[in-house]
């Protein structure tokens, strides 16, 4: 099973910046659309930001201008740039490939607080 290991969470304020990293064990990283999700208390599952093999990315409009997704796939790891936070933004992030696969382990996410 591939493993995921996110970090780079934490307690920011609101307008702050922070860089989340996602680190996989997945042989052939390079092919797959991998994506940030986040989840809120309360809150079902929502899909963050994607990007391709290729590169191409896209965002959930809540974070369009504010986040970048990147990608290393020498490091096999995926990037989630995070800017002008918003206490809306508070919530567990997660990466994991798109779509999941149960070969595919989730890994124990990441918590961001924004303080307002």
């Amino acid at each position: 099973q591939v493993q995921v290991v996110e970090s780079g969470g934490g307690l920011v304020q609101a307008g702050g910046s922070l860089r989340l990293s996602c680190t996989t064990s997945a042989i052939y990283f390079n092919i797959y659309t991998m994506a940030w999700y986040r989840q809120a208390p309360g809150k079902q599952r929502e899909l963050v930001a994607t990007i391709t093999g290729g590169r191409n990315t896209n965002y959930t409009d809540a974070v369009k201008g504010r986040f970048t997704i990147s990608r290393d796939n020498d490091k096999k790891t995926v990037y989630l740039e995070m800017n002008n936070l918003k206490s809306e933004d508070t919530a567990v992030y997660n990466c994991n490939r798109l779509p999941a696969r149960t070969s595919w382990a989730w890994g124990q996410g990441t918590q961001v607080t924004v303080s307002s």
